[in-house]
């Protein structure tokens, strides 16, 4: 077990040992499912175990969890919103061990780790002020001595799914907004990175216990398929929010749908980078690598298909070529690194795979395409010249893999944009506002992130995050997603002694 080197040392300053409980139910660590082992993916090597949930688990901490929710939501919003401030500090005093691990078994390079951390951070703050705003609408009544006026309260239980890319920040998008809605949160982390899911249950337990509050509030399972169709299945949870695959998300929504629940889907990407004639194209090819190249092409946001206008379709790829020629692959938690393993091995066949459909379908391996023979699971960052009709461009592989194709019109451009059936993130790079505002408006992308010259990836939780068509639907962070976390109802109220009908009915 690799818990004993040094360079390991950290992970006991944030709650981890050799073996650890991978469910935290009403207070108490226990697991009664399978031994797991956590690795290392930059060398395959055993980090610690962790023994899983089972779904007799799940069953006590959900029964927990739904009496800790009657309390919940009946503190006081802003008193909530002190309790998420008090989780934001708590991760700043552990930000650089946190984001450590996530590098560490995720796989994505020290600042990118460190980063996630920090997103949870600034979500807390973000939840902080909105604890203050969740307000409703007062509305004009046609009734003489009648007032009309919204209600937002709280779901009761939330379900929270995350996915091995973003171990934790998708769960302080989620868990945020919700606590401070007045939800108990249940939390199911990715079955492949059950140390952050420990780490970063162990950080909320804590606060929760320094303020005397049910520890039910909070209740997280290490698991896989069968804690995550409990949760699908729960009539308790009110709302299931999932992240994955589109093939997944499918099949969870299905079964929400069918005992009438609410469901907010994050699913997959396939995403777009435009470059007009006019556009700054060393800023473009700075974006692009990010875009394509971080995480390992491993986020939803990921540039999967570059759309170079003709002419300067050679010059930007030239540079583009070279800039890829020139990046650091290796171990993610060395400085000057920018590309780490892709998060398993499973993950480097899928690679492999897609790199003989791509030539299968005729596209033409530019640079890169390649496994890297090593311990880990290190693959080429890889351009491939393709036409924007192949199969194999609708697909998403996760993987740093780069379409590029030739353009003429931006009309043609914004129909390859939405020739896909995702919907998440793309950017066009111009500096002409005509091409900008068409780009944003009824006839532009028909995704939910519409960016200008910037990436696809990098989004700012101020926003609200999430996609279209196959991606999902759902928004999750910023702007007015809160309201996915509560239940709204209209109130009509008579203060007069008559009875005035709505829409003039006399009835007798």
């Amino acid at each position: 077990m690799g818990f004993a080197r040094k360079e390991y040392e950290f992970l006991s300053e944030i709650g981890l040992s050799s073996r650890n409980l991978g469910c935290y139910v009403d207070g108490t660590w226990k697991a009664n499912g399978p031994v797991v082992t956590s690795l290392n993916p930059a060398n395959n090597q055993a980090i610690a175990e962790v023994v899983e949930g089972s779904v007799e688990d799940y069953e006590e901490g959900m029964r927990a969890c739904s009496e800790a929710a009657k309390t919940w939501m009946q503190v006081p919003s802003p008193k909530r919103g002190d309790i998420v401030r008090q989780i934001g500090d708590a991760l700043r005093t552990k930000l650089q061990q946190l984001g450590r691990l996530v590098s560490l078994e995720m796989g994505k390079i020290l600042p990118e780790g460190i980063g996630e951390v920090q997103e949870i951070i600034d979500m807390c703050d973000f939840s902080v002020g909105l604890s203050r705003q969740l307000n409703g609408s007062v509305i004009p009544s046609e009734r003489p001595n009648h007032a009309m006026l919204e209600m937002w309260n709280p779901l009761g239980v939330v379900g929270v799914i995350t996915a091995f890319n973003f171990p934790c920040a998708v769960l302080g998008w989620n868990a945020c907004i919700a606590l401070v809605c007045g939800n108990c949160v249940v939390w199911k982390g990715a079955p492949t990175t059950p140390l952050i899911t420990i780490a970063m249950t162990r950080l909320v337990a804590g606060v929760l216990e320094k303020n005397n509050l049910p520890p039910a509030i909070f209740t997280s399972f290490c698991g896989g398929a069968d804690i995550g169709q409990a949760i699908a299945k729960d009539t308790r949870i009110s709302l299931v929010s999932f992240t994955g695959s589109s093939k997944v998300g499918q099949m969870v929504q299905q079964t929400v749908n069918q005992r009438f629940g609410k469901c907010l889907l994050e699913l997959s990407g396939n995403n777009a980078i435009i470059v007009m004639d006019d556009a700054d194209i060393q800023l473009a090819v700075r974006s692009v690598l990010f875009a394509a190249v971080g995480t390992a092409g491993q986020r939803c946001t990921t540039c999967r298909r570059l759309l170079l206008h003709e002419s300067i379709y050679q010059i930007a790829l030239d540079q583009l070529l070279d800039v890829y020629k020139q990046v650091k692959i290796g171990n993610p938690l060395e400085k000057g690194t920018l590309l780490g393993p892709l998060h398993t091995s499973e993950s480097r066949k899928s690679f492999e795979k897609g790199i003989e459909i791509i030539k299968s379908q005729g596209g033409k391996i530019l640079i890169g395409g390649s496994v890297i023979e090593s311990e880990g699971n290190f693959v080429q960052p890889t351009i491939v010249e393709i036409s924007p009709n192949t199969d194999v461009v609708k697909e998403e592989l996760f993987a740093p893999v780069l379409y590029v194709m030739k353009f003429q019109t931006l009309q043609e451009a914004v129909e390859i944009n939405n020739s896909v059936p995702q919907g998440l993130s793309s950017s066009i790079f111009t500096r002409k506002p005509e091409i900008i505002f068409k780009w944003i408006g009824p006839l532009g992308s028909d995704c939910g992130i519409v960016n200008v010259n910037i990436p696809t990836n990098g989004a700012e939780i101020g926003g609200a995050f999430g996609g279209e068509k196959a991606t999902g639907g759902g928004r999750e962070a910023g702007s007015d997603s809160w309201k996915q976390y509560m239940r709204r109802s209209t109130c009509t109220i008579n203060y007069g002694n008559e009875l005035p009908l709505a829409q003039g009915i006399n009835f007798g």
